[in-house]
């Protein structure tokens, strides 16, 4: 069948939106119509190579949609299922996923873009593979992904809100609540207020931290940043954010800080803000040839800690419906996150809006 779809060709160069030729499902995948897909820094990590795909790729990984057909063997799905896309794949049998850490299950060593089975699903006019990132390419009109990879939601849901559940809000608020485990009363400070960082103030906001620093160099995403719950805004652009959250925290530091831009310097300031004891929460996916430095015997006399957090250690299946509940809840905002929609067409200004920080998130939405 044909799927219009955003293909990134050469990395720094714009984007191809073009018809391709999907396969159908095979046995344990299905085919999605895609309702909406999320306009991330990780799609235009892509595009600068950042995240490294050696050959073309669908982009888009933060999705929702309606399914329409199943493979064989496909067990828990059926048409008409609405869905949310996950972009990781987990057996739920490695000892990863027996210790909950399902975001970094070990059973499925495939080549980045690849299906299960190390195949693809997509080819051009002529005949060469095209890759989908993270397994599911939702910049596309239709998708074929491994069960594995769905999500089921209620009907009632909005698509294009719950599309942001796939990556952004998940990755945000679970850095906070699943990877961090931020206590009520905590100082958090969130450096980098784009779509990731302001689901990681709502996170903050969630557990109920005292003090919530949004740390940005533009105006606009500090404003959004308080919106959302901030308390208080460092511009790092006049100012050293270091020394700024400091006097914000009486000269101590926050007992957390989340850097959610991938920037081997904002992940040194992220380690330099917190506390004596306190965490600092890598969220950002930084450039796969960068390093960062940080001093071996601080790290033991301050027992600071530098962790990682991968898609917010979410379990897919039993986090993202809870989010969809704090939304509905009120507690949760979705409907606050998208400042613009775009046709598929308009990707190339989707990222240029992105990288100008005029919206919280774009979004992408499909007939």
């Amino acid at each position: 069948m044909k799927t219009r779809a955003a293909v990134m060709y050469k990395h720094n160069e714009p984007v191809i939106v073009e018809e391709l030729e999907l396969d159908e499902p095979k046995a344990n995948e299905v085919l999605v119509r895609t309702a909406a897909s999320g306009v991330c820094h990780s799609d235009l990590s892509v595009v600068t190579g950042a995240i490294y795909y050696d050959a073309a790729v669908v982009l888009g990984h933060e999705g929702a949609g309606i399914i329409e057909r199943v493979g064989a063997d496909v067990t828990d799905f059926q048409p008409g299922d609405h869905v949310i896309l996950s972009f990781v794949s987990y057996c739920g049998g490695c000892r990863m996923c027996q210790m909950e850490k399902v975001c970094l299950c070990e059973s499925y060593d495939v080549p980045r873009g690849f299906q299960l089975d190390g195949t693809y699903r997509l080819h051009n006019k002529s005949g060469d593979a095209i890759l989908q990132m993270a397994r599911i390419a939702t910049m596309s009109e239709y998708m074929v992904v491994p069960q594995q990879n769905l999500v089921k939601i209620d009907k009632d849901y909005a698509l294009e809100k719950a599309a942001l559940v796939g990556c952004g809000v998940t990755t945000g608020v679970g850095a906070v609540l699943n990877t961090a485990k931020v206590e009520p009363g905590s100082s958090v400070a969130v450096i980098g207020t784009g779509g990731v960082g302001l689901n990681a103030i709502q996170g903050a906001v969630l557990a109920q931290a005292e003090q919530i620093i949004a740390v940005d160099i533009a105006e606009k995403k500090l404003d959004f940043a308080k919106s959302f719950g901030a308390t208080d805004a460092v511009n790092a652009a006049t100012c050293d954010p270091v020394e700024a959250v400091r006097e914000l925290t009486d000269g101590l530091g926050v007992d957390y800080a989340f850097e959610v831009i991938g920037n081997p310097k904002t992940i040194v300031q992220a380690y330099r803000m917190v506390r004596a004891a306190g965490t600092a929460v890598i969220v950002g996916m930084a450039h796969h040839e960068m390093d960062v430095s940080i001093p071996a015997q601080h790290l033991v006399s301050t027992e600071r800690q530098l962790i990682g957090s991968f898609y917010g250690s979410c379990h897919p299946r039993v986090d993202m419906p809870k989010l969809l509940r704090l939304y509905t809840e009120g507690k949760l905002k979705l409907d606050e996150l998208i400042t613009r929609h775009y046709r598929l067409e308009q990707i190339n200004e989707a990222f240029a809006d992105m990288e100008a920080g005029e919206n919280a998130r774009g979004v992408i939405v499909f007939n």
